[in-house]
């Protein structure tokens, strides 16, 4: 789905919300953190979508593979392949579930929640040096988009969660 601002409920032709640059800027963001959490931490064996699915495992422990994959948003295929590295670096743990021992529940283990906090914590530090890098008035602009950044967060899940309208 690609909307203009002209189609955007709200926004006047031309508009002051600029979704092409806003969503080029979050990519660029996206793409720096990861790249400087790479050089912050050389040694992290994890990649990003493992780091990303073990986030989701923290927040939701006890998760089934296919809520997971509902969840992110990924293919189960792909959430088994993960799942199965991240066992295998000893940071997921699986169990029967209690209602239906067909079904696997995943859980993050000590070392997962540990490589998570890990992972916040680096990229917390990136962000806030390169905030201090920045000119005082940037720093006010984007701190006071932290609220407006949550509700597009929350407005493009809602978005992936719904079923695609037919054109």
């Amino acid at each position: 789905m690609r909307a203009t601002a002209a189609a955007v409920p709200g926004l006047p032709a031309g508009g002051h919300a600029q979704p092409d640059a806003l969503a080029d800027g979050i990519a660029r963001l996206r793409r720096a953190l990861r790249r400087g959490a790479r050089v912050a931490d050389p040694e992290n064996p994890l990649a990003v979508a493992q780091l990303e699915l073990l986030s989701a495992l923290v927040e939701n422990p006890g998760s089934r593979p296919g809520q997971l994959a509902l969840l992110l948003h990924m293919r189960p295929n792909t959430v088994t392949t993960i799942v199965n590295a991240l066992v295998a670096h000893g940071m997921v743990s699986r169990a029967g579930a209690d209602s239906d021992r067909r079904a696997i529940e995943l859980t993050a283990t000590e070392a997962g929640r540990k490589a998570v906090r890990a992972w916040q914590a680096i990229n917390a530090d990136l962000l806030q040096l390169a905030l201090s890098t920045l000119p005082a008035q940037q720093r006010r602009a984007l701190t006071a988009a932290i609220p407006a950044l949550g509700a597009l967060a929350r407005a493009v899940d809602r978005l992936a969660d719904e079923p695609p309208q037919p054109r």
